[in-house]
């Protein structure tokens, strides 16, 4: 877990005006030695204002710690400070509170722990711990399965602009899950999402212009959205601008460059890819024909649960077996 020193000492400035003179001198310092790299003097100055109660300082510490800014790493001490701070509702130490027992760092692992963290950070506010309890309901761990309470929290983040809240209520829209399905609504979702650069956003975008959901079909946008997405490594967009290439959809028909997007994303461990490449080295589109890479290619999908490519080995096999057969039969006639 990192976090950005210009976070923090952008935050302590934010709350200075409320304080005392003296409050403020300290706060003043420490953001100063933060700026500037300098964590003993940050954390002299901290230190007595956290132990004093001053939940913003008592944050602070804990970012030293959890970062090991100027010292070891100590998840201990972190939690220490984060925990008094979050006791006096200090809505990010909340919500990292929730981090810490969901990933159980520094701490054991504890989904109710978590969940009750982030219901309180959630109900003042904080956007990440509002998609965090949104995602403990959409999973139904540390909280009830419940699609509409995902959907109710999903939606608060949202509508602050949370990027990754935008496109998990717009598959929630997509699939009827907790709300009546709305491919519209879930496009615009989508929009906001992907306007701040969300790459699953710009993928599932894509989709929708492709399938023409929400949004009248135009493969070429698809084609755009998905090579924006492919560009910066998504290995599903890869896939699925390899396609496009493979069946001329948006894009001229070019089965070399459909190779070059499968295999972008099938050296990701993509099944989807490695199913697809296979078939094209045993088809010898855009490739030389290899039975051996094909059949290589499709045991890594099959071994990964792909049925399409499980089918196929065992089609290929089958044949094989038949082709050996009939050879025996010709030998035993001779």
């Amino acid at each position: 877990m990192r976090f950005s020193r210009r976070v923090v000492s952008l935050a302590l400035t934010a709350v200075c005006a409320s304080w005392s003179g003296t409050t403020v001198a300290g706060m003043t310092e420490a953001n100063a030695a933060l700026e500037t790299q300098d964590y003993p003097t940050a954390r002299s100055e901290l230190e007595p204002l956290a132990q004093a109660g001053n939940t913003q300082a008592q944050f602070a510490m804990g970012q030293i710690y959890i970062n090991g800014w100027g010292l070891t790493k100590d998840y201990a001490q972190a939690h220490h400070w984060y925990r008094l701070a979050a006791e006096r509702g200090h809505a990010e130490a909340q919500f990292t509170m929730g981090v810490l027992y969901g990933t159980g760092s520094g701490v054991e692992q504890d989904a109710k722990q978590a969940e009750a963290w982030y219901r309180l950070a959630a109900k003042q506010g904080h956007a990440k711990a509002q998609h965090g309890l949104g995602v403990m309901y959409d999973n139904g761990q540390g909280a009830p399965l419940d699609y509409a309470e995902a959907v109710k929290w999903y939606r608060l983040a949202a509508a602050q602009g949370l990027a990754k809240s935008q496109y998990s209520l717009a598959l929630k829209f997509n699939n009827g899950q907790g709300v009546a399905r709305n491919h519209q609504e879930a496009t615009q979702w989508l929009r906001l999402a992907a306007g701040q650069g969300h790459l699953k956003a710009i993928y599932q975008l894509g989709i929708q212009y492709d399938l023409g959901q929400g949004v009248e079909q135009n493969h070429e946008e698809a084609a755009r959205l998905f090579r924006q997405a492919s560009n910066q490594g998504l290995s599903e967009a890869q896939v699925y601008l390899g396609v496009m290439y493979d069946r001329g959809l948006g894009v001229e028909q070019n089965y070399r460059e459909a190779i070059r997007w499968y295999r972008l994303a099938a050296e990701q461990g993509n099944a989807t890819a490695q199913y697809n490449l296979g078939l094209m080295y045993d088809k010898g589109k855009g490739v030389l024909h290899d039975y051996k890479q094909a059949v290589k290619l499709l045991r890594l999908a099959a071994d990964q649960g792909n049925l399409d490519a499980q089918v196929y080995l065992g089609v290929k096999y089958n044949k094989t077996v038949r082709d050996q057969e009939e050879q025996e039969d010709v030998r035993d006639l001779a």
